[in-house]
């Protein structure tokens, strides 16, 4: 596995880890469809939410979060909208993101609740 997939994978638990901490009730993981994916579905207070997942290890490249651009957002809209018409009807729903820098002795999660 390439380093920078360890890096993605490692960001996306600690996502999750800080999800589930939060309260939010994971509900799917890497949900894939003709599309593309969607990194991580949750639930909480009767709210669907579809997180998009950053990860960097150090600043480097900037910022997790300036990777999300508006071309990105507008298949995150398909992707919740694809998710939804498989899972069946679901309450409200919104788009979030996550990033997570890690660097050597510390990791930095960033949690941006209706980015779309």
């Amino acid at each position: 596995m390439a380093r920078k997939d360890i890096v993605g994978r490692t960001g996306e638990q600690i996502a999750v880890d800080h999800l589930a901490s939060a309260g939010y009730r994971i509900i799917d993981r890497n949900w894939r469809c003709s599309i593309g994916e969607l990194d991580v579905i949750v639930e909480r207070d009767g709210t669907t939410v579809f997180v998009e997942v950053k990860t960097r290890s150090g600043r480097g490249y900037g910022h997790p979060l300036e990777a999300i651009t508006a071309a990105k957002l507008a298949r995150l809209r398909r992707l919740a909208a694809a998710w939804c018409r498989e899972n069946g009807p679901v309450g409200r729903i919104r788009l979030d993101a996550i990033a997570v820098i890690t660097a050597p002795g510390q990791t930095l999660v960033e949690h941006v609740e209706q980015v779309a």
